[in-house]
């Protein structure tokens, strides 16, 4: 028999609030890479226009939205897959089919995506605020006054806009960083270079964020879109493909340098908080060992 530290429900809501902080900057400029239309403005440029308009802390405009997206879509999504691949898990020890993993996952990215949705889409409207005129801009001054303003001037239901991308986005990337990083983590630590360290974390981890950077840019770019439209803007799903088709294959792609500069880093300090939370706050768990 022995002992291992199981994480608890909650640790990934408060690990993923945790890399927000540090990696928020990275998250506004994508957002502002991909509504651009026409003339593409480089992330160098973005951010000094950026700094030149409101300072150091415009870069950490919306923050307060995307913490609150964090503790609503994040926790739901890592609780989901936590407490359904402890439940399900072997008790000698053996980890879950990957096929199983990935199910678990993306039906816990799905349900974290609906859950999140509407810190969202004031997440990306107060990130996206920066760049407008004075005259378009939303003027939010929180997270909480979002929306409630979305809800009183355009309908509760608008807190929803862009629900079935967020949605499928959601369950590709908890499928590419949760499913993938168990995946990568299992392997390493069966080589006799890789422990259950910090190096081993953070290898598994920033391969994971580039496969779920891969795997959800064209939906995560069509997410941003609809959720920074005027209300009338957009007809449908199939509107918004087609309109950004237009612009060529590669518009499904924009944003993707910062989306993964931000991705990466976010991924890694996710699970290096995660592992750090489960390690020293975590419950013990006896399994059988051969």
């Amino acid at each position: 028999m022995g002992e291992v530290r199981i994480s608890r429900w909650y640790f990934g809501g408060l690990a993923s609030a945790g890399a927000a902080c540090v990696t928020h900057p990275l998250d506004l400029l994508k957002v502002q890479m991909q509504t651009q239309k026409g003339n593409n403005v480089s992330i160098l440029k973005l951010t000094q226009i950026v700094l030149k308009n409101q300072g150091i802390m415009g870069l950490y405009n919306g923050i307060s939205a995307s913490l609150l997206r964090q503790l609503t879509y994040s926790t739901a999504r890592f609780g989901i897959y936590e407490v359904a691949k402890q439940t399900l898990a072997p008790k000698d020890g053996v980890p879950i089919p990957f096929y199983m993993s990935a199910l678990l996952a993306g039906l816990g990215g799905f349900a974290g995506g609906f859950v999140g949705n509407p810190a969202d889409l004031v997440n990306v409207r107060m990130q996206n605020d920066v760049k407008l005129p004075p005259d378009q801009r939303r003027n939010y001054k929180n997270a909480i006054h979002g929306l409630y303003r979305v809800a009183v001037k355009e309908g509760v239901m608008r807190l929803w806009a862009g629900a079935s991308m967020t949605c499928s986005r959601a369950a590709l990337m908890t499928i590419g960083q949760l499913s993938f990083y168990d995946l990568i983590k299992s392997f390493l630590t069966t080589t006799p270079y890789f422990g259950d360290n910090v190096s081993t974390h953070v290898t598994s981890s920033l391969l994971a964020g580039a496969i779920a950077t891969t795997m959800t840019q064209p939906v995560d770019v069509l997410k941003t879109r609809a959720m920074n439209a005027k209300p009338g803007e957009i007809k449908g799903i199939l509107s918004l493909i087609m309109g950004t088709a237009r612009e060529g294959p590669l518009a499904f792609f924009k944003g993707y340098i910062p989306a993964f500069v931000r991705l990466a880093p976010h991924t890694v300090l996710t699970f290096v908080f995660l592992e750090q939370l489960r390690i020293n706050f975590g419950f013990l768990k006896v399994q059988k060992v051969e």
